[in-house]
């Protein structure tokens, strides 16, 4: 018999929707400030929430 423990196997939830649950259960937004679904007002707000909360982006990570 084969024993998978909880949070093992069976599938993988796809990227968007391990954001969805963050959001919807914990509160906690993650945000791509290249998101094509957001105006450039609210990419420049969360660009800018990023460097208060975290400091400045390391221009060479970002992924264009």
């Amino acid at each position: 018999m084969r024993f998978t423990p909880k949070g093992y196997g069976v599938r993988r939830r796809d990227p968007q929707q391990v954001k969805r649950d963050g959001w919807r259960e914990q509160g906690v937004l993650a945000v791509s400030v290249d998101d094509d679904r957001l105006t450039w007002p609210e990419r420049e707000l969360v660009r800018q929430l990023g460097e208060r909360l975290y400091g400045q982006q390391d221009r060479e990570a970002r992924h264009d």
